[in-house]
């Protein structure tokens, strides 16, 4: 047995050396650079391990949505025009609700992105003189502009006298918001305290968008649905599962939300979806939002799925093993670039509720080459320079880096941050963890190269302050 260790621990030193020398022929990566990374990836070997067994448990359950739903080859096919009776639409959507533990599902590649799902969902839900109220702080900018507290115009001049965008605000639907508490975690007698007559939807935003905050954990989700409901039983409470999607053993809607909305090109699309969002939650609640989707009395029975079924399913049957490459990609970023002095968040050996990783680095240079050091790492566009922009639904201009086979795809290998102090770079994504490891590298390489850190004084004893 001693001799067999010792003879695997010799094959995977000889392994690892034939993988940093191709990195540096191929890639011109320094030595200094692979050497360091390697020594923090050593050190989270437990961590990678226990994201395994959640990535197992959750891909049983995907397996076994698509069996108990009878999901055949048929299913792959669709129609034209409205799109009735189509089948396939009908199966992807019946195994959402599955996943997800809910009674129904909509899931639509006309839904173009996370803001539209969640958009959809709240329209559907609220009436005018009722109120959101988000408990998970601001939620993120383009929700902002959804709920009318922000212009998302990047300075430009509104082109309605009036300013009518047709945000919440402009129907007359109430807003309020419960700031997170000193630990960025929710504040539950301030949630309870914030509930009025005219509450009806409750929202929770799990990931960070561009805060500085973990991810919230499902202990605090259920924390929530448990305080809101015992209070008020009569109020939907609403989840935006944004880059939540299989990073834990359940999802939300396991533990009291009632609503749940999220995007096809982050973690269930597996990276194979090419647009698309879902929303899951009661068959009352779902068949409500279907109208603001289409119109009342359409409402779900129309839709053309546009041959993306085989894509969808596929890419969700996918979807637990790309959602663990990004997890352990993103705690490889965070030691790497905590043990160099920088703010992380999360921390490194924390346990994670999204995929996204936040690096702050206070300075604009840092943050826009690490951003164009993770393009230069893509399979697609590797040789574009992304620069900062006027992105749509922003107030600030944000820097992205996304060269991906879908376009925008975050749960493709990814970078991005406004351009605002502290200068935050958000990395996420990576289909296979080979790649994510790679941008880690990339990203280092690069601003070691640029002179703007110097690796040579990082901390290697994995430890954060």
């Amino acid at each position: 047995m001693e001799t067999t260790d010792r003879n695997r621990r010799e094959n995977d030193k000889l392994t690892n050396n034939i993988y940093k020398n191709y990195l540096a022929d191929n890639f011109d990566i320094g030595k200094k650079v692979l050497d360091f990374v390697e020594g923090c990836e050593e050190e989270l070997g437990e961590w990678f391990r226990e994201a395994d067994e959640i990535c197992g448990i959750a891909q049983m359950r995907v397996l076994k949505a698509f069996q108990d739903n009878h999901v055949n080859d048929t299913h792959f096919g669709w129609n034209t025009g409205y799109g009735y009776d189509d089948a396939g639409r009908e199966a992807v959507e019946k195994v959402y609700a599955s996943v997800f533990h809910t009674e129904a599902a909509l899931v639509r590649p006309n839904i173009v992105n996370g803001t539209h799902a969640i958009s959809t969902a709240l329209f559907g839900l609220l009436k005018p003189g009722e109120q959101l109220l988000y408990v998970t702080g601001a939620p993120y900018d383009t929700l902002e502009t959804v709920i009318g507290k922000t212009s998302g115009k990047n300075g430009r001049e509104d082109e309605d006298p009036e300013g009518f965008k047709g945000t919440l605000l402009d129907y007359g639907i109430l807003y309020d918001e419960v700031p997170l508490n000193d630990r960025f975690d929710v504040d539950i007698e301030a949630i309870v305290k914030a509930l009025k007559p005219e509450t009806k939807v409750v929202a929770l935003q799990r990931s960070t968008g561009y805060d500085w905050r973990p991810a919230i954990s499902l202990a605090s989700i259920e924390r929530v649905c448990s305080a809101v409901k015992e209070a008020r039983p009569d109020i939907i409470i609403f989840a935006d599962n944004c880059y939540g999607e299989f990073v834990d053993v359940k999802e939300p809607t396991e533990l009291g939300v009632d609503v749940m909305a999220g995007s096809l090109i982050k973690n269930p699309g597996g990276g194979l979806a090419l647009s698309g969002g879902y929303i899951v939650g009661p068959e009352k609640l779902i068949e409500r939002i279907s109208y603001r989707l289409t119109c009342p009395g359409i409402g779900a029975e129309c839709g053309l799925t546009f041959g993306q079924n085989r894509a969808i399913l596929q890419g969700l049957f996918l979807a637990p093993q790309v959602v663990n490459s990004a997890v352990k990609g993103a705690m490889l970023c965070a030691l790497v670039y905590s043990n160099l002095g920088f703010r992380t968040c999360p921390k490194p050996f924390t346990k994670r509720s999204d995929i996204v990783e936040a690096v702050e680095f206070r300075d604009a240079d840092k943050m826009v080459a690490f951003c164009q050091s993770i393009q230069s790492a893509s399979p697609i566009d590797s040789y574009v320079t992304p620069i900062p922009w006027d992105m749509p639904g922003y107030d600030d201009q944000v820097v992205m880096a996304a060269g991906n086979f879908v376009q925008g795809s975050s749960i493709e290998l990814s970078a991005d941050g406004p351009m605002r102090e502290p200068y935050i770079g958000y990395f996420q994504g990576g289909l296979t963890y080979q790649h994510s490891r790679f941008g880690v590298i990339k990203s280092l390489d690069t601003l070691v190269k640029r002179g703007l850190v110097d690796v040579t004084e990082g901390r290697s004893e994995g430890k954060t302050e």
